[in-house]
């Protein structure tokens, strides 16, 4: 996926004004981080209102706006879970990372 353009955050006086992507001047992750990740966010599109409130809300800018849906980025999700927990339909639900250690 094409990782959006950083902007300066300006805190906006309303919800009209948010901006349309993360704009966080801190925190971005610009190289691939799901290594250490022990959950990851799975979006049950059904339940998703469109309210975007996890793409607004996503510290790393690995949520995007897929039509009424949304698509996340896993090579760059750390798993933190905050848009689980911004959901106000929880849509998005934290599921165990399944990974091969060889075993």
């Amino acid at each position: 996926m094409n990782r959006p353009e950083l902007r300066e955050y300006v805190k906006p006086k309303h919800i009209k004004d948010y901006p349309v992507g993360p704009c966080y001047t801190a925190g971005y992750l610009v190289t691939e981080n799901s290594g250490w990740r022990t959950e990851k966010p799975v979006v049950e599109n059904a339940g998703c209102i469109g309210c975007f409130y996890c793409y607004l809300c996503c510290p790393e800018g690995v949520i995007f706006k897929k039509g009424k849906a949304v698509d996340i980025d896993y090579a760059f999700c750390k798993g933190c879970g905050i848009c689980a927990r911004v959901c106000p339909k929880k849509a998005i639900k934290m599921v165990r990372e399944e990974k091969n250690h060889g075993r």
